[in-house]
């Protein structure tokens, strides 16, 4: 009897504490509390010094920071707008994970993943401060301190063969500070190209999952595994700064602003063979280059009199915005003295067609014009012959990449310790000059500022806007030059024009000369300048240095 009794209660012990287990675990996740109290709201007066250190967690940013600002209106805007963004955003995720769940139909005996109930709720985030960042670039920058409490209602099924399993997400609750930044801003509705979003810290997430009816986020281990371990985790990994998610709002061929992309060489080498213009058998050629889609003058070469096959052997430089749409045009006239010059024929290069730093000769056949079945373009009009090469533009990252594997490579003593990694990269290069702005210009007699630049000789103008303090005129100027200008230093002017019974009264506004070595080492300057001469006046403006 007794290797029996030991025997049942081996055998009991075994049973009854899997059992056990079982029944206290769907006890625990199914059983609702029952001695929920009624938080007792008290005015901030009456708490002691203890309880008011406990809510200091949940004040809103603009009561703890200057930083922030209430945005009651916005939160106005939320509530008002709530019931369609839940539509629309349920719609979204509909959309979204359709696709994805259609993968796994038909494998695990699956037969169906779908939606039952998908609601965010009635409860719509509340934003408890927003702080708007000032920066130079061109973008705007914002913190909102967003908190939600939600009530959602979303019903996950899916449905075996013999079996339905149902996955509830309830009482979720989100508290984040996300960086939002509009960049960059563009001159098209709705004036950005790009929404970029990064967390400025780990977020706080929690929610109830119910898994067949019960709430397995219950289970403190396994709560703590999946809110910290898992997706505060992940979260951080993808989004959290400097990480980003960028969202596109315009297309790219709309909301991009061209900006140089490299220099094109053309060296006009020859002509032979032109038609006859003069009345005594000759001609006085000359050739234009320009690049299509370009506002600047085409450029020339000079006049060879009385050839039909010059020799030029005369070298051009022009400025590149898109490789894969421009072309180079080549126009080649008779020139007259008086009247009309008259057209000896033209041919036009696209850009696609070359291999970057590879020099390309060409020998053209002229046409009339680029339609190709116009019958004049059967007639032999002579050829010209051209070298042309694409240099494109270093990146900023290829030249911190090339000074970082020299200074390695100095570090290492493979080479002999030089200060030539300092020394900027010589040859040409092109100079960006854009005027974005200028702050409390103020006159005397008026105005009406606008802005000159003076470099090497040549001034150029932005365009006068009138009766303002703070005139924006984002104009972007370009200066291409043979070296590095590191002695140089650059002239900007605010004036001010008036025009009286056709007389033009300027008044300077205040100047600033604007030393262009730290813009050659850091190929990028963005700053506001005090003018000399005004009281307190600030003009905005951004220096690039681009080298092929």
């Amino acid at each position: 009897m007794g290797f029996v009794s030991v025997l049942l209660e081996i055998i009991g012990f075994g049973v009854g504490i899997p059992f056990g287990l079982i029944i206290g675990y769907f006890i625990f996740i199914y059983k609702e509390p029952q001695d929920v109290k009624v938080p007792i709201i008290r005015p901030l007066r009456d708490l002691d010094s203890d309880s008011l250190l406990d809510l200091l967690d949940e004040m809103p940013l603009w009561v703890k920071t200057s930083d922030y600002d209430r945005a009651e209106w916005l939160n106005k805007f939320i509530c008002d707008m709530w019931p369609y963004l839940d539509k629309a955003i349920c719609g979204i995720i509909r959309s979204t994970t359709e696709p994805i769940f259609a993968e796994y139909i038909g494998k695990f005996q699956i037969k169906s993943i779908d939606f039952e109930t998908l609601s965010l709720g009635t409860l719509p985030p509340i934003v408890h401060g927003i702080k708007a960042h000032e920066t130079n670039e061109n973008e705007l920058s914002l913190e909102p301190a967003i908190r939600w409490a939600g009530n959602p209602n979303i019903l996950l099924v899916l449905k075996f063969s013999s079996l339905r399993i149902t996955l509830q997400l309830t009482d979720l609750q989100i508290s984040m500070v996300p960086r939002i930044v509009l960049k960059p801003l563009v001159p098209t509705f709705p004036c950005f190209a790009n929404v970029v979003v990064s967390l400025m810290e780990k977020p706080h997430v929690d929610f109830g999952l119910k898994l067949l009816g019960g709430d397995i986020m219950a289970i403190p281990c396994l709560y703590q595994f999946i809110q910290q371990k898992t997706i505060r985790r992940q979260v951080a990994s993808l989004y959290l700064w400097p990480q980003t998610l960028e969202m596109p709002i315009l297309d790219s061929l709309v909301a991009t602003v061209k900006k140089p992309v490299g220099l094109l060489h053309v060296k006009v080498v020859r002509a032979h063979k032109l038609l006859k213009k003069d009345i005594l058998g000759a001609s006085d050629p000359y050739v234009k280059l320009s690049l299509s889609g370009e506002r600047l003058p085409a450029q020339k070469t000079s006049i060879k009199m009385k050839t039909l096959n010059p020799q030029w052997n005369e070298d051009f430089k022009l400025i590149v915005k898109d490789r894969r749409s421009q072309v180079l045009q080549l126009h080649v006239y008779d020139w007259e003295k008086v009247g009309m010059h008259d057209k000896l024929g033209m041919q036009v290069v696209p850009l696609r067609l070359l291999t970057p730093n590879v020099t390309k000769e060409l020998t053209l056949n002229l046409v009339k014009n680029r339609n190709p079945n116009d019958p004049h373009n059967k007639k032999y009009r002579g050829q010209i012959v051209v070298e042309i090469t694409f240099n494109p533009f270093k990146e900023d990252n290829e030249r911190f990449s090339a000074v970082l594997n020299e200074k390695v490579r100095k570090d290492s003593g493979s080479e002999r310790a030089t200060e030539d990694v300092h020394l900027p990269p010589s040859g040409p290069g092109l100079l960006l000059l854009v005027i974005q702005s200028a702050e409390h210009v103020e006159g005397k007699h008026h105005n009406n500022p606008y802005a000159t630049v003076l470099f090497k000789g040549e001034r150029k103008n932005t365009k006068l806007i009138k009766k303002t303090r703070y005139p924006c005129w984002n104009e972007e100027f370009e200066f291409m030059l043979e070296e590095a200008p590191v002695k140089e230093k650059i002239h900007i002017e605010v004036m001010s024009k008036r025009k009286s019974f056709g007389f033009s009264f300027k008044e300077s506004l205040g100047h600033v000369d604007i030393d262009l070595v730290d813009v050659v080492h850091n190929d990028h300057i963005n700053k506001k300048y005090n003018l000399i001469r005004s009281k307190h006046g600030v003009i905005h403006v951004e220096l690039r240095w681009k080298v092929t």
